[in-house]
């Protein structure tokens, strides 16, 4: 061999070496189980993406190092969300499974219970409708299921929220299943201070700026008289779930007042929430009132140095469109949405 084409093979496989080089770069940065893996995530307690307990509620979530939010990753510290399948009909009730793979490969069957559960789960389509939080049942070889009925087609986002036995603090877990079927999107409703729904009229208070805890006040009345008997519900008498648009980033806030079987609640629940970044938010307020778990749904939009959300009699109030599901009895072991 010349030493031409010694030099000119030398040359080639230099490049091939840094195309792989990249390549395996590329898809490291990109890979979400690559990327939750690879560092260490804070102690819960501390503050994690923006979010940090406060006097008047607390913001459950962490985030990674690089800024992770809650729910953006399939798989953290070890821990992976595996559903049995990721492909459903639309209209027709199904049993939806899963399992949480933890650190050894094996589906995880010790858990820490948090607000009365062991995992929470919350399924929502992409466009943010058709919001359920539900509380499905484990085997004994750690596989999770309930029954559920995807209501339209589309792609629907599902979130695991709990904390395996051993670990210092909270996971929320997100992956996305396949409905089949015409999609057709549900736009956002705008920004008010009201929302109405099955008698209850639910307003909304407060003053969110993006990267600063931010009180929100909900006050609940019911054929125009406060409701002072709200009953407990996981042990609180509200839970909040905020989804950020265009990636679902989540946020799970608690009002920092117990309630224990007995105790009454309401008009007003005040939550401390942290909101990461400017942008809308999908807020889903959960009460129960009556022996039932009611939902109520605002659309927040979070401005860089503050957007009020004006007093309410200010601004219009948002019906819950009649095409939602009423009310369930309750959260346990059914779907609930609005």
């Amino acid at each position: 061999m010349n030493r031409a084409v010694a030099l000119r093979l030398g040359a080639f496989a230099g490049a091939l070496a840094l195309a792989f080089g990249a390549a395996y770069a590329i898809g490291t940065a990109v890979d979400p189980i690559a990327a939750a893996d690879t560092t260490t995530a804070p102690a819960h307690g501390e503050e994690m993406g923006g979010m940090e307990e406060s006097a008047a509620g607390h913001g459950e979530g962490h985030s990674e190092s690089g800024g992770q939010l809650p729910g953006l990753a399939v798989s953290e510290a070890g821990y992976t969300l595996t559903p049995a399948t990721t492909f459903y009909q639309p209209g027709t009730k199904t049993e939806l499974r899963f399992t949480i793979q933890g650190p050894d490969g094996k589906p995880v069957k010790e858990y820490t219970e948090t607000h009365e559960k062991d995992l929470h789960l919350i399924v929502v389509r992409r466009d943010l409708s058709g919001f359920h939080h539900v509380h499905p049942t484990r085997d004994a070889n750690g596989t999770w299921s309930i029954p559920f009925t995807f209501t339209a087609g589309g792609t629907w986002r599902v979130f695991a929220d709990f904390q395996p036995a051993g670990l210092d603090r909270t996971l929320t877990l997100g992956t996305d299943v396949n409905v089949s079927g015409l999609y057709i999107p549900v736009p956002l409703s705008e920004p008010a201070g009201s929302y109405s729904f099955d008698g209850y009229d639910v307003t909304l208070a407060g003053t969110p700026v993006a990267g600063k805890e931010s009180e929100l006040t909900f006050a609940i009345s019911r054929g125009g008289k406060p409701v002072t008997d709200l009953q407990p519900y996981l042990g609180a008498f509200g839970h909040l779930v905020s989804l950020r648009g265009g990636d679902l980033a989540y946020l799970h806030t608690h009002p920092a007042q117990e309630a224990t079987a007995g105790m009454k609640g309401g008009p007003e629940i005040k939550f401390a929430t942290t909101f990461p970044t400017a942008g809308t938010y999908s807020l889903f307020l959960d009460f129960q009132h009556a022996g039932a778990v009611h939902t109520a749904e605002f659309t927040v939009k979070v401005g860089a140095d503050g957007s009020a959300i004006v007093p309410p009699k200010q601004l219009p109030t948002t019906k819950a469109p009649a095409t939602k599901a009423p009310a369930t009895p309750g959260h346990e072991t059914t779907p609930h949405g609005h």
